[in-house]
């Protein structure tokens, strides 16, 4: 089943309880592959899809975060529940342990020896990880394994 086939019945079933949170939530994330599809000219595949479903994640975090500062806390329980729902939608997480693996595997893969690698190591490491780890939790780790 597509993406967009489980946010229409999630839709559906939002509609029928009366959710009103995940209802707004799943109506953003089916103008934002809408948008997606028109700018991108054809159907979207499984990368595109995880592609907007990443960025939506990444502004609710960045929102969360903005608003932890402000201490705002009727917004920050609102973008919780919004990151949650967003994450049902996501592929299971990497741990740490995945991860860093993976790091250690796309360095010898690249043959990366130095600092001076990092971007290449960054580049190789990023399609393997998408939609499943933070980007700046892996140039962290990226970053100590190069020293």
């Amino acid at each position: 089943m597509s993406l967009n086939d489980t946010l229409m019945q999630d839709m559906k079933k939002a509609m029928k309880e009366k959710d009103k949170e995940t209802l707004t939530v799943v109506r953003s994330l089916k103008a934002a592959l809408m948008n997606y599809k028109i700018k991108a000219g054809h159907d979207l595949t499984d990368e595109d899809d995880l592609s907007v479903l990443s960025s939506a994640l990444k502004q609710r975090k960045e929102s969360l975060e903005e608003f932890t500062k402000a201490k705002r806390d009727d917004l920050i329980a609102q973008t919780n529940k919004e990151i949650e729902i967003i994450e049902k939608y996501m592929p299971k997480q990497m741990t740490s342990e995945e991860l860093e693996k993976t790091v250690e595997e796309t360095i010898a893969q690249v043959g990366a020896s130095s600092k001076k690698d990092f971007g290449k190591v960054m580049q190789a490491l990023m399609p393997k990880i998408k939609g499943r780890a933070d980007g700046k939790a892996a140039s962290s780790i990226v970053g100590k394994k190069l020293n």
